[in-house]
């Protein structure tokens, strides 16, 4: 259900809300979120509430400015985890300046700027997602060990599946949240399980990935299993990824029309992704740990699209008008706004030019092979400096060299990635 401002004031008055979660996340997708006192939400609405911008990644771009979080009320939705006496709410927020105009590293305000750019150009998007994550068992102190939870495999039941229950709860929480998944399942690795979403607007899937990623961990815990999205934790095993799939949609009320047309459209648009792809891979693949994952097992490496599963980074059935692309390569620790709204402005470029897919499964372009190889191609992408504001890009750009620093120079590179990556992400 979608609430306006005066409805959450009036649901809190009659459903004892005590406290509002005022969330959003940092420049590398990671969700944060300061607390406030439901009495006080009439004024942040109207306000906004301030957080200190030098202490979260990437907005110290705002140059020492302050920062202030506004609430988006049709993200409205009540935390199950949390208790039901003194309820607890939670709302995606904007980031504003003190004068009202928007800080650049707002990633919700930057992929509304894209869903905005289609429209204005007669095109609607729609994104779905398919999210990886692995459960691991903690030791007797209930600290988080790389054991894997279980040693199933793919699609198989319990007692083999021990996180079958853990799936269960996370969908049912998901489900008192708004948010209905389509299925769940154990997947190929050890302790791996994933859970896929219907498509919805481009913002609303971000927003849900984010409430995935936040139930999944809630309810792990209180199973007492650590999870982790980190996109390689185990050496050995399969690595965790997401799978992104969009449709387009011509702004026109021909329903045979708009399924012939989008055919069409979404060959241009899987064509101008392909071709953005290098220099989009810094945000589809934002850690050094998520280039240990690609080229594995089923991952794709190589710039190639494919009918059929296998190891290709774009999957799209030509034969077939209403059928989604599917981009392979992403995982489930970036920012999602930054990366649907690139996509976007991939597809849209694709869309223009009229670009022409390549053969199927043929290509000579691979991904990049490492954080530092992907920072190289962001950084001289006239694509990327066109759409990412040239201070927030700065600031990643900065980031990700540091990590491949810290990376280069660890004596014990596993022992920096489980420390950086495998307790927090």
């Amino acid at each position: 259900m979608v609430y306006s401002e005066n409805e959450i004031l009036q649901y809190i008055d009659g459903n004892d809300v005590k406290f509002v979660k005022l969330t959003f996340c940092d420049i590398r997708g990671k969700l944060k979120n300061i607390s406030i006192l439901s009495s006080e939400l009439a004024v942040t609405f109207e306000r906004g509430a301030r957080i200190t911008a030098r202490k979260i990644d990437g907005f110290e771009a705002a140059a020492g400015k302050d920062l202030f979080l506004f609430p988006d009320a049709k993200t409205m939705t009540v935390l199950p985890w949390r208790p039901q006496q003194g309820r607890v709410i939670r709302m995606f927020c904007y980031i504003r300046y003190a004068d009202g105009t928007h800080f650049e590293g707002d990633g919700r305000y930057f992929l509304k700027k894209a869903m905005k750019a289609a429209v204005a150009e007669g095109y609607c998007f729609r994104f779905g997602t398919s999210c990886e994550f692995t459960l691991f068992r903690n030791d007797e102190s209930d600290l988080p060990t790389k054991i894997p939870h279980d040693l199933a495999g793919y699609c198989d039941v319990a007692p083999d599946d021990k996180g079958e229950n853990i799936r269960r709860d996370v969908c049912l929480t998901l489900e008192q949240m708004g948010i209905r998944p389509v299925s769940s399942r154990h997947e190929s690795g050890c302790g791996q399980h994933e859970i896929d979403f219907n498509a919805s607007s481009a913002l609303k899937t971000a927003d849900t990935f984010l409430s995935f990623k936040s139930a999944v961990k809630s309810v792990s815990e209180t199973h007492g299993v650590h999870a982790s999205f980190m996109p390689k934790p185990l050496s050995n095993d399969c690595g965790n990824g997401m799978h992104i799939s969009f449709s387009i949609f011509p702004d026109n009320d021909l329903f045979e029309e708009n399924i012939s047309a989008s055919g069409e459209l979404l060959k241009y648009a899987a064509a101008g992704i392909m071709k953005h792809i290098r220099s989009i891979s810094l945000f589809t693949n934002s850690t050094v740990n998520s280039y240990e994952r690609l080229n594995e097992f089923s991952t794709p490496r190589k710039i190639i699209w494919a009918k059929d599963e296998g190891v290709q980074l774009i999957r799209l059935d030509t034969d077939r008008n209403d059928a989604p692309v599917e981009l392979r390569a992403a995982d489930c620790v970036c920012n999602p706004y930054f990366v649907f709204g690139l996509m976007i402005y991939a597809a849209l470029d694709g869309i223009e030019k009229k670009l022409a897919l390549p053969e199927e499964n043929v290509g000579e372009e691979y991904l990049p092979t490492d954080l530092s190889e992907a920072v190289e191609c962001a950084e001289k992408s006239e694509f990327i400096r066109k759409y990412v504001p040239s201070n927030i890009l700065e600031v990643l750009l900065r980031y990700c060299r540091d990590e491949w620093q810290e990376y280069s120079s660890a004596d014990d590179k596993g022992a920096f990635e489980d420390k950086k990556y495998f307790y927090s992400l």
